[in-house]
Formats: structure tokens, sequence, C-alpha cells
């Protein structure tokens, strides 16, 4: 990536870094974000345009609470966003205190002063932002001067006198702040001088050129789901090394309805890659036998998946040596700590921390830095159908993991119809375009009901449908009430042992998008 601009993102903990390298990606930058443990010489050879310290739960007067070296302050450009503005002070010798107005949430802010990282902002314009701090700057430290002020932090915003050195309390990275795209914008272009440079184009060039080196003449196995993630990530690698790829669709019994026949319709008449159908519908089930945890089961999924690759291989008489897999930043992100800095895990991913230890292939990850959305550019860039690169997401351990408590043939046959029907309706009022993720959810409760003058005691569904761009926020779809109605009156009627229906009304966060 030498041959762009560059930002690098330093992760202090907060749950909007990944929000951070979003935006500035959106701007047509590329960044990456990287742990707080970077020493300054590892920086340095980075090469960073800029460099943006996130926010972060910690004080940064408390112990051990992680803190940059001075010298990084002098490498590149610097935006301190919340922690790290306050960092930024500390380090140079101003107070950070805890006391008086902690502030979480909406605010506004006015410019004090002309700034380039406020460029095109009137002093008198009042502009909302999203506060989330509890310490508070008492003073701008030494050779800086304060930019904006909100009628709770008279320090919103300052900048250095003379070093490229800015910092701001709010959180512009978060849609919460109305121009907050145009302070990145100002610190990109005018503080920085990046260019927007990186597209999809450009990922693919330079990623096809990675794997290729990497390979060189061995062979490629991939793990294809017929989802947009693992045909995305087949595609460019095949681009990459041809016909040293050979793709294993494996049929885990988990799949929607009619997945497998799609899958092998869609592959063979779009990639051209050969495919090899494996049907391992028994042996995950088997794995699965009474495993009702979350994290069992994906590492079980995960760990069946590798047995089935490596036997897969092995049938075929391959000497493959690599794995690709359509692994995506979020999945990394809540599977732990990506970067090794101080962000939580939120669950493990089948495909992540999920694998087994042992397994005989080196992985391929081609789309392990992108978003879902960066993810279906870079598929259409390579020409893959619309079909394909808009489908809604499916997670790698299918239906398992919408089936709460032990999954079983029986279950998964009634989730399996519930889904599809959902689907279909979904399709047919014109809404599945503007929805990033809708299924059905088993629930393992049952519920009493009266069908035909008799007492039931069946299953229940929930629904889940959500609006989002990259799957790290994401908001409930507000249905019309006769879709919803219609939804749940064809579930009820036409999936035998279901008789109630549900719908989760959660954001995440909270919530996650998946219930498990």
């Amino acid at each position: 990536m030498t041959s762009h601009s560059r930002i690098l993102i330093i992760d202090y903990g907060s749950q909007y870094t990944q929000l951070i390298a979003r935006r500035v990606r959106e701007a047509r930058v590329y960044s990456e974000i990287h742990p707080p443990t970077r020493d300054v010489a590892w920086i340095r050879d980075w090469k960073p345009d800029g460099i943006i310290f996130s926010g972060g739960p910690n004080s940064v007067y408390g112990e051990n609470a992680p803190l940059v070296d001075p010298a990084v302050l002098d490498v590149a450009p610097i935006l301190g966003v919340c922690y790290g503005m306050q960092m930024i002070a500390y380090v140079l010798g101003a107070e950070v205190t805890r006391g008086g107005q902690r502030q979480y949430g909406r605010d506004e802010i006015v410019p004090t002063r002309q700034s380039v990282l406020f460029g095109g902002f009137s002093t008198a314009e009042r502009t909302p932002v999203w506060m989330s701090h509890g310490d508070h700057i008492e003073a701008p430290p030494a050779g800086f001067h304060t930019t904006a002020a909100s009628a709770g932090n008279p320090i919103a915003a300052f900048e250095h006198e003379s070093k490229p050195i800015f910092g701001v309390q709010f959180h512009p990275e978060v849609a919460h702040t109305a121009r907050g795209r145009d302070i990145i914008a100002n610190f990109l272009f005018d503080v920085c001088g990046a260019s927007p440079d990186w597209t999809p184009g450009t990922f693919i060039e330079e990623e096809v050129a990675r794997i290729r080196a990497r390979v060189g003449d061995a062979q490629v196995i991939c793990g294809l789901s017929g989802g947009v993630d693992s045909s995305v990530a087949a595609a460019l690698v095949h681009r990459a090394v041809g016909d040293q790829l050979t793709c294993v669709f494996v049929d885990t019994g988990l799949l929607r309805l009619r997945e497998r026949e799609q899958v092998q319709q869609t592959m063979g008449r779009h990639l051209g890659i050969t495919l090899v159908t494996v049907d391992a519908s028994e042996r995950f089930l088997s794995a699965l036998t009474d495993v009702t945890e979350p994290e069992a089961k994906r590492r079980a999924i995960g760990h069946t998946f590798i047995d089935v690759f490596e036997a897969a291989t092995a049938d075929a008489g391959s000497n493959a040596g690599f794995l690709v897999q359509g692994t995506l930043y979020p999945d990394v992100i809540e599977s732990s700590s990506p970067t090794g800095g101080p962000s939580v895990t939120i669950k493990t991913h089948h495909n992540v921390g999920g694998l087994k230890p042992d397994m005989q292939f080196a992985l391929i990850e081609p789309l392990r830095e992108l978003f879902k959305d960066e993810v279906r550019n870079v598929g259409r860039e390579l020409g893959l159908p619309e079909e394909m690169v808009g489908r809604h997401p499916f997670p790698g351990p299918g239906l398992a993991i919408r089936i709460l408590g032990e999954v079983t043939a029986p279950a998964l046959d009634v989730l399996r119809l519930a889904d599809a029907i959902y689907l279909e309706e979904i399709r047919n009022a014109g809404l599945y375009d503007e929805i990033w993720q809708a299924f059905a959810v088993l629930l393992p409760v049952r519920s009493v009901g009266v069908m035909g003058d008799e007492r039931t005691y069946d299953n229940v569904v929930a629904l889940r449908a959500v609006t989002s761009t990259d799957g790290m926020t994401a908001d409930w779809y507000p249905f019309p009430h006769d879709v919803m109605a219609k939804i749940s009156d064809r579930i009820i009627r036409e999936v035998n042992g279901v008789n109630r229906v549900v719908y989760d009304v959660s954001s995440k966060p909270p919530a996650t998008i998946e219930w498990e």
C-alpha cells in the first residue's frame, strides 16, 4: 500500500474505532487500525500521511492507561478523538480530571476561532455533535489554543499553534455528528495532504499481485458458501491464480431452503471455477449433538469445516497448501481485539477464533480488512452479477446459530421453511433491497395457542430485519403492518409446529444482528 496515501488509526478501545476507519475509506483514503503497542520506530517505518488516535474507555491518569510516546506526535499530522485528545493534552503536561459535567449524547459546538479543521464552518454556526466522555481537560497544554466550545465543555477542540496536532472532544466519525465527515475530510486533505486514490480497482490490482507472490504455483482451495463474502473472495483469488483454485461447496445441512441447488447453478454459470460439492450434513449434525452454547457451536462448526476441507482435498488428489476464506473486518473485530489493543471480544466467528490450530492449510483472507459494503463494491468491480453481490449476508455457521439451543434435523426443517416464507414475502413486497439482512430465529420456548378449536403448545419464531451499511451498527427495519401481518399469517399456517411469531426491535448496539 506504499504507493497510496494512508492513515494510521491507533485503537485505544473505543466502540467507534472501526467507524473512523470507515469514514477515512469512504473518503477514498486507505486506513488501517493498529494497537497502541506500536512503537515510534514501527510507526515511522509504516510511513503514515496522518495518524488518528481513537477514543477509549480509560482515564488517561488511570493505572495502566495506554499512552502515546510523545515522539509519535512529530511523525505525521495528528488528530486525537475524545480519549485521544485528552491523551495528547496529558502527555504534553496539561491536567485532565474527572468531575464537573459529564457528557454522553448530543451536544452543539461553536468554532471559537479560525481553524483548518473547521474549514467551511462559520464561527456563528452551532453544529450538532456526539459526546461520550466523563473526563475533561482543565486547560490546553502549552502551545495549544481552543478552536471550538460547547455549553458543557469550553474546550471541545484544540490545535497546536504551529504543529499539525489537533484534538476534538466529540466523535466526528458517528452519524450523530452532523458535519463529522467534513471535519475528517479537512484533516485528510487540508492537513495531511492525502490523495483520494484508494478504490475497489486499486484494491483488486494490489491484492491480486500479493496473492500471486504468496501462492506461487501451489494449489489453492476455497470454502465456498455461495454468500457474498466467499463468492467475492473466490473471484478475486481466481483472477490471481486461475486454475490453481478449486472451490469446495460444503452442504452442512445448515443451509437455507434450496441453497445447495442455487449455489451450484450460480457459481457454475458466473464464476467458471472448478467446483466440488461435498454433502457433510450428517457430519455437522453429529458434531452439534448436545451442543447448545453459542461459542461451542461456532468452534464445533469451524473445526468440522477444516476436517471436511482436508478430506475433500485428499479425495481430489490435490496438494493444496492454501485455504481461501471470505473473512471480513467485522468478523475479526467481533471475534477478538483485531489489533492486540484494548477492544473486547463480542463473539467468536467460526472462521476466525473457531479454526483448528493444527490445520494443514495456510490461510488466504483477501477481504479481511474490508467492510461488507466495500466487499460488494469489489465484487461489482470484478464483474459479479448483482443477484450475487446484493444478497443479504448469511453466516458461515448457517442456521445453527439461528436455532437457540440444540440443533436437530426437525428444528432445521421448521426454521428453514419459516425463513424461506419470510424472505419470499419481503421480495414480494419489494423491500428486499431496502433491508441489509433479514432472517428467522427458532426460539427455545413454546407457547400456548389455539388452532382449529384445539389447544396447541408449539414453537415460537422470531423475525429479524435490519438496515446497515457495514454490519458494525444496525437499526431494526420498520415493516409496514400489512406486510408483517401477511408474513406472520403464512408462517403460522404453513409451518407445522409454529403457533407464534414475534419481531425483534433491537438495534446494534446494544444487541448484535445475529442472536448467537
